[in-house]
């Protein structure tokens, strides 16, 4: 699960546009992932880039588990997508407001009275003064409770941990995992079903994502073909980097974090997903970490790249990184390692690499 998706791009910097005269000196996406294994030590990185018309190319590099010689498996295996989830959430939302059974304008009030009342240190917290909008767009001041729990079972009520901390200003973007832990909740209350099921209804099936899915509770696993993944557990680090395959309860993070995919049904996603009402009102995102310039709509955001914008989502969790989207024409790309890469930027260049390949 990625903290925040802040901590995701952090130490992002502007992909500045490249002129023409020297885009045939742009690295390729192949050497980009070379530099993921090579230099960040991750033991397998993937990129996937899906055109307009279904065609796609993949890259690869490093081994699908350290020890073997196994080469780094292909699209379609399965990894932890962390906050890459989020988007999808958004979409489930707005197809829910097409079913005018959600209304981006009301209050969380509505939805979930009596819910979102804080105690302590978050004593402004007050449903009635945060609308649906706000929880898409990261502006409802609700504060992240990532950094407030310990990765350990049991854990603890996450919304309510998120209670009893000091909030930001609402109206102005800050990312935090408790915004699309109550869009779940939403979702789960206006549809009588739990978010996951009203999910792959709504979006995941429609989409075609088939191996696409939400890890039952106790299922720490991944389901399926997948690559061995690698990183310090949060709950025992005095361990240093172990193999996390089998290791990680994802179940509990739910909307804000749980879904496991491949490469190739993100890009499905992108390539169906309402890109145009995701980014209806973004906002700037003022909040260290981000490019210059950053918009952010409904669980998407956009850069600048070189060939011009790219809408994003990103995420990371122990064992696994990704970055994907689109640009305007349709084109999608998703890059993955099994590890967290100390240089994100390097993550962040193999998508462009991959998103700008012609």
């Amino acid at each position: 699960m990625t903290k925040l998706l802040a901590a995701a791009v952090a130490g992002l910097l502007v992909l500045a546009p490249v002129a023409p005269a020297f885009a045939a000196m742009t690295p390729s996406p192949q050497s980009r992932l070379d530099l993921l294994t090579a230099e960040d030590g991750m033991a397998g990185a993937l990129s996937q880039v899906q055109s307009p018309d279904g065609a796609s190319v993949t890259w690869r590099s490093g081994t699908a588990e350290r020890g073997t010689g196994q080469a780094m498996i292909g699209p379609q295996g399965r990894f932890r997508i962390a906050s890459g989830s989020k988007p999808i959430i958004a979409a489930t939302v707005l197809r829910l407001v097409d079913q005018k059974k959600i209304d981006l304008d009301a209050r969380v009030e509505r939805y979930l009275p009596g819910v979102l009342r804080g105690t302590g240190d978050g004593a402004e917290i007050d449903g009635r003064r945060i609308t649906v909008r706000m929880l898409l767009q990261q502006t409802s001041g609700l504060p992240d409770f990532y950094n407030a729990i310990e990765w350990k079972e049991p854990f603890p009520d996450f919304l309510q941990v998120a209670l009893t901390l000091k909030p930001t200003p609402r109206g102005s973007f800050a990312y935090a995992n408790t915004n699309y832990l109550v869009l779940g909740m939403i979702v789960t209350e206006v549809t009588g079903k739990d978010f996951r099921q009203a999910s792959r209804e709504l979006i995941l099936k429609p989409y075609g994502m088939r191996d696409t899915y939400w890890p039952a509770k106790g299922d720490y696993g991944l389901r399926g073909p997948h690559a061995h993944t690698y990183g310090v557990h949060p709950g025992r680090p005095q361990d240093g980097e172990v193999d996390l395959t089998d290791q990680l309860p994802t179940y509990e993070f739910g909307p804000s974090g749980g879904l496991v995919s491949t490469p190739e049904d993100l890009n499905r996603f992108w390539s169906k997903a309402p890109l145009s009402t995701m980014m209806t009102r973004p906002v700037k995102v003022e909040q260290e970490g981000w490019p210059a310039g950053a918009l952010y709509g409904y669980g998407v955001a956009r850069m600048k790249s070189s060939c011009g914008y790219a809408y994003f989502a990103a995420g990371d969790m122990p064992g696994a990184a990704v970055f994907s989207g689109r640009d305007r024409a349709g084109r999608a790309a998703t890059v993955y390692v099994t590890g967290v890469p100390r240089n994100r930027q390097h993550l962040i260049d193999a998508f462009a690499a991959t998103l700008c390949d012609r």
